[in-house]
């Protein structure tokens, strides 16, 4: 088997694997005991906090873990938006991730006002159409790092430093990019981050958000207690503290990347396949959106099952759509163009050989 498809998720790493055994053996505490137990369970929920924290650059304060990305996007989302401390309006783009649209739909059926924007040919925001679609009484924007479906990289700075110009709360969905990306060009503008532990190496069913503390919300789910009482339920003691140990073991060779990426590229017919990306100073380089001409994308991805590579037609979660992937569409391509879509992606572990091959089943199917 080869596995293509690290940017749906990622196989947890050995020392995580190892220390959530550990810890569910050893750390059984419910962690909001007063007990002894409790208490052990407790601090190794710190530490694990800790390391997002500093990971983020941001104080442990803020940190709520949740139980994916996707919760972390719909937590944060919801409780900024429902403060309404300037008005009900929001900006976001056409191409979020699948949990950001499912949050906005609810905000407009409770009377929100929601502005989606378009992705420029480029794959990226254009932030002087963001800016004019600001109105006095926008909320809140969300507006995502790393494209999941093509790996573009907005400009994430210069939409943070905006919102700060004009008092505006920002979200910001760095699933994709953390770990791979420095934040600390925009972390002290955003009020809101959203990451997922089973992209770096971490277990599924465990994400974490930041929401600034000094920014209050309204919780979505009114009386719990745990989290700051905003996000109820015992946590997950060994699931947080094996997403510390893959956080802090996790690395990123970009210029690997970049090595893989161009000598797949460089093994596709110009003629068949059209890359969909931005410009390299505007792309995560391990995740590459291509279209298949005359192919829909769903049958390239399952000719290439047969052969044992794994890839995926766009995110995970959108699997079901008949439409093809929202980046594509957002970029102003058709629907034929996106259903033709497929993504590959890859991981620390990926090498050479296996793009090589790949690209030679990719090849073949142009002669098909």
């Amino acid at each position: 088997m080869t596995y293509l498809d690290f940017a749906a998720s990622t196989p947890m790493t050995r020392q995580a694997i190892d220390t959530y055994a550990e810890v569910a053996t050893k750390i059984y505490g419910n962690p909001s005991s007063l007990h002894d137990a409790g208490g052990q369970a407790a601090s190794a929920v710190a530490w694990a906090r800790g390391v997002i924290a500093r990971k983020l650059a941001v104080h442990p304060d803020g940190v709520i873990f949740t139980g994916s990305g996707t919760e972390a996007n719909i937590v944060a989302i919801l409780s900024l938006a429902r403060r309404e401390k300037r008005g009900r309006h929001i900006i976001t783009s056409m191409a979020e991730h699948t949990s950001v649209h499912a949050a906005m739909n609810t905000l407009e059926r409770e009377g929100f006002e929601v502005t989606r924007l378009p992705l420029t040919t480029g794959g990226v925001i254009d932030v002087d159409t963001l800016k004019q679609a600001i109105r006095p009484d926008t909320t809140l924007i969300s507006i995502q790092h790393v494209n999941s479906e093509i790996g573009t990289i907005q400009p994430i700075s210069k939409i943070a430093q905006l919102a700060k110009d004009y008092g505006i709360l920002y979200h910001v969905d760095c699933v994709q990019s953390f770990c791979k990306l420095d934040v600390a060009n925009f972390v002290q503008f955003a009020d809101a981050i959203s990451i997922s532990a089973h992209k770096v190496g971490g277990p599924k069913g465990c994400g974490a958000v930041y929401l600034n503390p000094f920014v209050r919300v309204m919780p979505i789910f009114p009386g719990v207690t745990h989290e700051r009482g905003l996000r109820g339920g015992t946590l997950d003691t060994p699931a947080l503290v094996a997403f510390g140990v893959a956080v802090e073991q996790h690395t990123y060779d970009a210029d690997k990347q970049w090595q893989l990426r161009e000598k797949l590229l460089h093994m596709l017919p110009g003629k068949a396949f059209q890359v969909i990306e931005g410009q390299a100073v505007d792309q995560l380089p391990n995740i590459v959106g291509i279209c298949k001409t005359g192919m829909e994308g769903q049958l390239v991805m399952l000719k290439l099952n047969e052969q044992n590579f794994h890839i995926s037609t766009g995110s995970a979660c959108d699997i079901n759509s008949a439409s093809g992937t929202k980046a594509i569409l957002a970029m102003g391509k058709t629907i034929t163009e996106a259903r033709q879509f497929f993504r590959i992606s890859f991981g620390g572990d990926t090498v050479m050989d296996e793009v090589v091959l790949c690209g030679e089943v990719l090849r073949n199917l142009y002669t098909d």
